[in-house]
């Protein structure tokens, strides 16, 4: 099977790279990023028309729509789109649709585990689109992740990466705060991660990416906090979050609370730096 993908970035190459090793034939296209090695290139988004599968791994829901209306009316007959990226779920519809219109198969499969789950081959995809899609999507999952969850239909995979993602922003905040209490009482910081990684404050942020350096597993905490999820990329998606509870007639109050968090810590030296560095800039307030 061949498969055309777009958008190389941080993420997308070693999703390329497993692919590759999997057995797969891989032609790439980025604008501006390199393609890696294993990965044909392409030199317009209109080499990659003839592919049987599209995948893409894009910044935002306008991207994507621009590399849609750029390719789709030339896509082979019974295409199988895979989205990876992250965007609105009103977006994700509108493209769902129109390529199944165009008789292409299409399904939304965001993606959790950050830069290091896309380089170890063990990323989770929320899927959503038929039943069918996802089946023939399946193989491209198992190469890339180590889990797929069909969540549903066109959209239901944006939904729950939003969901989730609300989640793990407001227990970051929280996780920090935590820390940041505890150095204020005088209690040490691994007495408080031994103590809440095994009682009711147990979490992911906790448990599997502390904040807090040379505590736990190893973490970006431990490099400096270079991302392997950066703080911009979760102010995208607790807005994206914000933006759906909007259309659904909702204000949730976490989800507000840390979007404002985050964007302030952003604004404020937070950029390029892991969502999980909001603990060092907690203790400088």
């Amino acid at each position: 099977m061949t498969i055309g993908f777009i958008g190389l970035g941080a993420m997308g190459t070693p999703m390329a790279r497993n692919l590759v090793k999997a057995g797969f034939a891989v032609t790439g296209f980025d604008l501006t990023a390199p393609i890696p090695d294993g990965v044909a290139p392409a030199d317009s988004l209109m080499e990659l028309a003839d592919q049987e599968t599209i995948i893409t791994m894009l910044p935002d829901g306008k991207a994507l729509a621009q590399v849609a209306d750029g390719i789709l009316s030339a896509l082979t007959a019974d295409a199988l789109w895979i989205d990876c990226s992250t965007i609105d779920v009103a977006t994700t519809r509108k493209i769902g649709e129109s390529l199944l219109a165009n008789g292409c198969g299409y399904v939304d499969a965001p993606v959790s585990g950050g830069i290091s789950g896309a380089a170890n081959a063990s990323l989770t995809f929320m899927v959503g689109g038929a039943a069918a899609d996802f089946a023939r999507a399946r193989p491209y999952f198992d190469a890339m992740g180590q889990k797929a969850v069909h969540c549903g239909g066109i959209g239901a995979g944006q939904s729950a990466k939003i969901c989730n993602n609300l989640i793990l922003g407001a227990t970051m905040i929280a996780t920090c705060e935590s820390f940041d209490l505890a150095d204020r009482l005088g209690l040490d910081r691994q007495k408080l991660f031994d103590v809440v990684s095994t009682s009711s404050g147990y979490s992911w942020s906790m448990n599997a990416y502390c904040p807090a350096t040379g505590i736990g597993p190893d973490s970006p905490a431990d490099h400096d906090y270079k991302p392997g999820f950066a703080a911009e990329l979760m102010l995208k998606d607790l807005r994206l979050a914000m933006e759906a509870a909007a259309d659904c007639g909702i204000t949730p109050a976490m989800a507000q609370r840390a979007q404002e968090i985050y964007a302030e810590f952003v604004e404020n030296g937070g950029q390029g730096k892991d969502f999980s560095a909001i603990l060092p800039w907690i203790k400088r307030a």
